[in-house]
């Protein structure tokens, strides 16, 4: 049981830089910033310092699911988190080109789609209801609407599957923390297919001041497509940005019965918590380590084998340096042969669902032999002096590639992705 592969046979992306796996690699690869001004409300009519996110633009559900009386019933029993994991799920299936209820034992299928914050715009507007108008202002479904398992058992639902359902929770770290369960999950013979990943959908008021108070975010309001700009000397601070992004892991024997396509296969993943401080990661990036370490281990490979990192890269003065320190720790001098991309500097940072954009990345990466770039990374950091593919795509080679998620609460996640070989 133990000898299960597991490969990835479907992306679904709703994206601030696309919708749909093509448009959002396209996007990548020719370097186009997603970060804009907020327009899901005003930000100067509530005083917001900062005044830019990176939005998922043109989103309409009815686009996926257009029978009206569905797509009615969906806008009033879902948050936006949860509509945006809908479309994302339904677009990877159709990739992966896999019916649940034709083709599969749905008891064989799991769902597990991570979320740092969950249904956050329900829970904020319900509650100035409350206060406004009282108990009879909230509606029977605000409890589901807002509950942060409400994408994974949503998709569960849409599509049959039986199998175990959760929503995984650390923050930054979510969505790839539901990918490696998902990917351990196939490997014990627990199942044959997971539905995985992450889904964001914070951007309102409360959120964008929470972390603005924090002082976590960049203040380019002027230039918000140069706004996120990981491991340069002046960048400022993260941007903040939603969506989802969902693939559909497969045991490999499973995958091949049915003629699927592979993106890539997963070998390995780690994990570990500082145990240091809520938000701050370790001084010496010493948690991010332990959890590549584990990685590796997991897939049985040697570090120098590790030919491209998806950083977790989130434009903020501590983490990139740490994570820079993290890398040069567990790579020795392998370190300066990486080929290392931000994928925030385009989408900003989608919280639970960063590390599943991540490893969408990776995966096409490896399947297209190309790698996006880190963009604005015009005034280089001095002590982030590592290959982060500064601006422009490179064609390349990319046989095994590692994806990095960290999450507040010091959660530090890994997964580790190789080209698939029969």
């Amino acid at each position: 049981m133990q000898n299960r592969r597991v490969v990835i046979t479907g992306i679904g992306a709703a994206s601030p830089v696309g919708i749909g796996r093509e448009d959002m690699w396209k996007a990548l690869l020719q370097g186009r910033s997603g970060v804009a001004r907020i327009s899901h409300f005003d930000p100067d009519a509530i005083g917001l310092e900062v005044k830019i996110a990176a939005e998922v633009k043109d989103f309409n559900i009815a686009d996926f699911y257009p029978d009206k009386r569905k797509y009615g019933s969906m806008l009033k029993e879902m948050d936006r988190v949860t509509l945006l994991a809908m479309a994302a799920s339904k677009l990877a299936l159709e990739d992966a080109k896999l019916e649940i209820r034709k083709s599969e034992n749905p008891e064989r299928v799991g769902t597990f789609i991570g979320t740092g914050v969950g249904g956050l715009i329900t829970t904020t507007a319900d509650h100035i209801k409350l206060m406004e108008g009282g108990p009879k202002k909230i509606g029977l479904r605000s409890i589901i609407r807002l509950m942060p398992n409400a994408a994974s058992g949503q998709v569960a639902i849409e599509h049959g599957a039986k199998g175990r359902a959760k929503s995984e929770n650390t923050a930054c770290a979510s969505g790839l923390d539901s990918l490696f369960d998902s990917y351990m999950y196939i490997k014990s013979n627990r199942a044959d297919v997971m539905i995985s990943g992450g889904t964001e959908a914070c951007l309102n008021p409360f959120a964008v001041a929470s972390f603005g108070n924090m002082m976590a975010l960049s203040k380019r309001n002027d230039t918000p497509e140069s706004a996120s700009r990981p491991f340069s000397a002046d960048r400022d601070g993260f941007v903040m940005g939603e969506g989802a992004v969902i693939l559909i892991l497969e045991e490999l024997e499973h995958a091949l019965r049915r003629n699927a396509p592979i993106y890539a296969e997963i070998v390995g993943g780690g994990a570990s918590c500082d145990a240091t401080h809520i938000v701050a990661p370790e001084e010496n990036g010493a948690g991010a380590t332990r959890a590549m370490k584990e990685a590796l281990r997991d897939a049985e490979i040697d570090a120098h084998q590790i030919d491209y990192i998806n950083a977790h890269g989130t434009s903020t003065p501590l983490n990139d340096v740490r994570e820079t320190m993290a890398l040069k720790t567990m790579f020795g001098a392998h370190a300066y042969k990486l080929q290392i991309s931000s994928t925030k500097s385009m989408v900003g940072h989608m919280l639970g669902a960063a590390g599943a954009i991540g490893a969408a990345a990776s995966a096409l990466a490896i399947k297209e032999q190309r790698i996006h770039p880190t963009i604005n990374l015009h005034n280089p950091d001095p002590e982030c002096d590592l290959d982060y593919v500064a601006n422009v795509s490179r064609d390349t080679h990319v046989k095994h590639a590692m994806v990095e998620a960290l999450g507040f609460g010091g959660h530090n996640t890994v997964l580790v992705m190789r080209q698939y070989v029969a």
